[in-house]
């Protein structure tokens, strides 16, 4: 099944597809406090349903720009799924999402696929 949040005024697109257990989503657009809502709901949308995902992937190659709103809105996904045992991957980050990552120490605190480890 794969759904579409079309962005209201200013929200990035975020597409979601379920296959097998893992809910990969896909952000296209700036991470920022405006990406909060439609990634919330999505993730929320998903942990409701039985059975719930063992996995969520976050495809972020395609964003464009991340500030402290947006790490914040990484951590908010992270804190939902962690009671329920559910890893938050961010999958092929940009440069605009490993970054602040980096310098904010939370680099390490995300499983990372298809980019090269960070320092």
């Amino acid at each position: 099944m794969e759904e579409t949040t079309g962005p209201a005024a200013g929200e990035p697109e975020v597409t979601q597809r379920v296959e097998g257990g893992v809910a990969r989503l896909s952000l296209a657009g700036e991470l920022t406090e405006t990406a909060r809502r439609p990634l919330v709901r999505v993730v929320t949308e998903l942990l409701l349903h039985q059975p719930a995902p063992t996995r969520v992937e976050l495809d972020v190659s395609a964003t464009t720009f991340m500030n402290s709103a947006g790490t914040a809105v990484l951590v908010q996904l992270q804190r939902l799924t962690a009671p329920r045992g559910i890893d938050v991957v961010l999958v092929h980050p940009t440069p605009a999402v490993v970054r602040p990552l980096q310098l904010s120490g939370l680099w390490h605190r995300f499983p990372i696929e298809g980019a090269a480890t960070g320092s």
